[in-house]
């Protein structure tokens, strides 16, 4: 993993993602836009968007798991606690040399340092929840996530 993505870039991309703000109607616009690319490329993915630990949009598509909603729950528990995304801590790991659950002492059951987990940065606020999407191999849950929130920002700020 590590050779495909550098933390420099994962953290210049929690920088730039951040939204003006985020409400419910927000959530549902980015969840729907996720389904909607989801459901075209006939992606087996569930997703779930919360805001301080409130679920305003959860889907899963054809395909999906109650595995997958499992993963969410995992990896939403990464962004929640270090406030970066579980691509990121994942890739941190590999290059700290130490697994991410020994290193914080973490239970398996209930954190995985997998892609697909991102955290919901509001401008002169911080952290405020998280976009989550299980079902792809970690780096395309990741990527699916991340040009998502890249496009709804763009078009709240035309």
């Amino acid at each position: 993993m590590n050779n495909s993505v550098s933390l420099d870039a994962l953290l210049a991309e929690e920088q730039e993602l951040q939204f003006p703000s985020f409400s419910a109607d927000v959530a549902w616009t980015l969840g729907s836009h996720i389904y909607q690319r989801a459901k075209a490329g006939s992606l087996p993915i569930a997703i779930e968007i919360s805001r301080n630990g409130q679920q305003l949009f959860f889907a899963a598509l054809p395909g999906a798991t109650p595995d997958n909603a499992e993963w969410i729950r995992r990896k939403r528990a990464v962004v929640q606690r270090f406030h970066h995304s579980s691509l990121f801590m994942s890739v941190e790991a590999e290059v700290k040399g130490r697994p991410f659950l020994q290193r914080y002492g973490l239970s398996e059951q209930d954190y995985a340092a997998a892609g697909g987990g991102f955290p919901i940065f509001v401008k002169d606020t911080g952290c405020v929840g998280a976009v989550v999407v299980s079902g792809l191999p970690q780096l395309e849950d990741h990527r699916l996530v991340t040009e998502s929130i890249r496009t709804i920002i763009a078009q709240s700020t035309m």
